[in-house]
């Protein structure tokens, strides 16, 4: 039963982890943050696969393990930048961290800052939409109705629209 568990949780990770990985920048300040992110996400998944009775699809359960773990993480970092004094005019250059600005795609670079000034609920459709899922399988993840979803992501798509342009 273990290795069973084990192939799957293997074969599951091989075929999803670039998706995850995308979701957890999302939700993440940085790269760093996000490969936090992403182990936490996989140390969840591990832990849970003997709860896991194939209802639903892998990428499915999966997806939904990935959300709720960035919406934690997102809220306990939330609760904690109170704790801290901002510092906005002392700037530390780091030559050696990716950033994201430095992506060769203006246009995703402008798209990824647009999604991540949207609130957790559409951050989590619009992440979802943009890795390929279909209407059906977002409901699901997310527990809101297809419908819902539909009217959701043509509010979020006119939402980053604008955005990408303001910042043209």
């Amino acid at each position: 039963m273990k290795n069973q568990q084990e192939t799957l949780f293997l074969t599951a990770l091989e075929q999803h982890q670039e998706k995850l990985f995308r979701i957890c920048s999302i939700y993440a300040k940085d790269d760093d943050d996000a490969k936090d992110l992403f182990q936490e996400i996989l140390v969840h998944v591990w832990k849970a696969m003997g709860t896991f009775k194939g209802d639903a699809a892998i990428s499915t359960w999966m997806y939904r393990i990935a959300l709720n773990v960035c919406l934690r993480f997102k809220s306990k970092h939330t609760k904690n930048q109170h704790r801290f004094i901002r510092l906005d005019s002392i700037v530390i250059a780091n030559y050696d961290s990716v950033d994201y600005r430095e992506d060769k795609n203006e246009k995703l670079h402008k798209l990824r800052i647009c999604v991540k000034t949207l609130n957790e609920a559409d951050k989590a459709i619009v992440a979802l939409y943009l890795e390929g899922l279909a209407y059906r399988e977002i409901s699901t993840i997310l527990g809101l109705s297809e419908n819902h979803i539909a009217v959701k992501v043509k509010r979020i798509k006119s939402k980053l629209l604008n955005c990408i342009n303001e910042n043209s």
